[in-house]
């Protein structure tokens, strides 16, 4: 059985039995913290297959001389765990916000579903955090503080993420319009 210190120098050459060996040494420490953390056996497995895959990828960042192969494991398998609370509790609130504020059914009548059908091409050639904030406030209708705590992003950027996407619908309209405007000119002209 080799030392932590030899597994560590085969892991960083790229031995994929190394990652097993490792696995085998420290795999229960991990699913242990992870499901002290989680507080689910499914995530935690989870968690700690995520661990090992980056492990392995960040296998050249691993330094014997700062700490040990399991306190390695273990800070990664941390990390990995407080993102997975994390993206839970933004799906739950998520859930929640859109639970508090149903969308109220309007009518689709035909010069609606046109305009429907206009905004979301004219949408779809935004950026796409631009687009996404925009449809969370107009198709969902949501406030930006909602906007915000939906996707994660600070209430400013949200507000930035509207105004400039506003900005480019409006400026595409203005080409759009005046595009059209010139071609229904020029008929009623020759009247």
């Amino acid at each position: 059985m080799s030392s932590d210190d030899e597994l560590a120098g085969r892991l960083r050459a790229g031995d994929q039995a190394a990652l097993r060996v490792a696995y085998e040494r420290h795999g229960a420490a991990v699913l242990y913290l992870a499901q002290r953390l989680l507080g689910n056996r499914a995530d935690a497995e989870d968690v700690t297959q995520l661990t090992f895959v980056a492990a392995w990828t960040g296998r050249d960042g691993f330094d014997p001389q700062r700490g040990t192969m399991l306190g390695w494991l273990l800070g990664i398998a941390r990390r990995k765990a407080v993102d997975r609370l994390r993206s839970a509790a933004r799906e739950e609130r998520k859930a929640e916000t859109v639970a508090a504020h149903p969308a109220t059914p309007v009518e689709d009548t035909p010069e609606r579903i046109v305009d429907r059908l206009v905004v979301a091409d004219e949408l779809e050639r935004l950026p796409e955090e631009q687009r996404r904030t925009l449809e969370l406030a107009f198709f969902d209708d949501l406030t930006h503080p909602q906007i915000a705590a939906v996707t994660g992003l600070p209430l400013g950027t949200v507000k930035s993420h509207i105004r400039r996407g506003m900005a480019n619908l409006r400026r595409r309209w203005e080409v759009d319009g005046a595009a059209l405007g010139s071609r229904s000119a020029g008929p009623s002209r020759a009247l």
